[in-house]
């Protein structure tokens, strides 16, 4: 079991209980050292001088709050730890809110909150209960490493977690931080009507495991190909941007894309983008089509010579795949550029590991 980062008492009213905070997510990017060029020698920060340009002990750095420029009020490092929340250990419900009240901007970090011991369960537990009840999140204030937090517990399932907040004077008006908003701005109901199905053809279930950490694959995969000595692949391009002229012709061929296949389980063949033959992903496969390509070629359906039948294959039929399976099996296989790579593009670098596979069996 992990070590809790912090441990204290939960509260409500005059009911408390020991608890323990847990880390409830792990980093799991590519980190980096700094060398220097041509070497591979660590480069380290030094806490130095800025006036001498010497090393300082870290025993003799003391606090200093600027007042005026150059000029500080110092503090030792006691001093501080005697003024800060930090000794206190203690989470303290002040009232109860529902999370739907609360703007999704206010949530920083997310951690579990268990008992701290089997004694405490029942507590716990009613806490639990009640809130999972009332559908209500307690709002909290409490002190960690030096600093208190704001947060809300809420209930998860079998267990309480706790989520820190930002302060309001914390949340940046967006009105001052972002230019050019459209404002008043009134879409054409032509196009509006299309994007709005163009969404609702990309619907989707959300499946965590279906997303991953493309640019830490990306970066994992150049390390293996500079160590095997292969050559490496750019990046494709970032898309242009959309032209206002263009826009109608743009939504309405994202609409077809988005019904020719499933797309990683964009809501493709799920009759979601409406009733048309883009919302169903039959337009343009099958026999209709075939026929219809007959009778463009020569004025008469086409007929084949013989009727095709379909080999008993032994892996999983990859057009029935979305596009999360198609990449566990396209890691599994080693396939470089995978990352990149949308669903059809990686369902056709699997049927193409597994070609020569198959042209060897019948030689043999």
């Amino acid at each position: 079991m992990a070590r809790p980062i912090w441990t204290g008492t939960l509260s409500f009213g005059l009911v408390a209980v020991p608890v323990a905070l847990y880390a409830a997510t792990e980093d799991h990017s590519p980190h980096f050292r700094q060398l220097e060029r041509g070497t591979s020698d660590r480069v380290r920060n030094l806490r130095v001088n800025e006036r001498t340009g010497k090393e300082v002990a870290y025993g003799d750095i003391v606090k200093g709050y600027e007042v005026a420029e150059g000029e500080y009020v110092v503090f030792e490092p006691s001093e501080l730890e005697e003024l800060s929340p930090g000794r206190s250990r203690s989470i303290e419900i002040g009232g109860f809110v529902e999370l739907q009240q609360v703007d999704p901007i206010f949530f920083d970090r997310t951690y579990y909150l268990g008992p701290r011991g089997r004694e405490y369960a029942g507590v716990y537990g009613l806490l639990l209960r009640a809130m999972t009840e009332t559908g209500r999140a307690g709002l909290a204030t409490f002190a960690m490493r030096g600093k208190q937090y704001l947060a809300a517990v809420r209930p998860e399932g079998d267990l309480l977690v706790l989520q820190t907040m930002h302060y309001a004077d914390e949340v940046r008006d967006p009105h001052r931080e972002v230019d050019n908003l459209p404002g008043e701005f009134a879409p054409r109901e032509k196009e509006l009507a299309t994007a709005c199905q163009l969404i609702e053809a990309l619907s989707v279930d959300w499946d965590p495991e279906a997303h991953h950490d493309t640019f830490g694959e990306q970066v994992r995969e150049l390390v293996e190909a500079r160590l095997s000595g292969r050559e490496t692949v750019a990046a494709a391009p970032a898309p242009a941007s959309t032209n206002v002229v263009d826009l109608m012709d743009v939504l309405q061929r994202s609409l077809r894309q988005a019904g020719a296949g499933d797309g990683g389980g964009a809501g493709a063949g799920t009759g979601k983008a409406g009733t048309g033959k883009a919302g169903t992903g039959k337009a343009g496969t099958g026999k209709e089509a075939e026929q219809a390509r007959g009778k463009e070629a020569g004025g008469r359906p086409k007929a084949s010579a013989a009727p095709r039948t379909k080999k008993a294959s032994a892996g999983p039929d990859l057009s029935k795949l979305s596009k999360a399976e198609l990449y566990r099996m396209a890691t599994e296989q080693g396939i470089q550029g995978r990352s990149g790579m949308t669903r059809d593009e990686l369902q056709q670098a699997l049927e193409g590991a597994a070609r020569p596979k198959r042209r060897l069996r019948a030689v043999s």
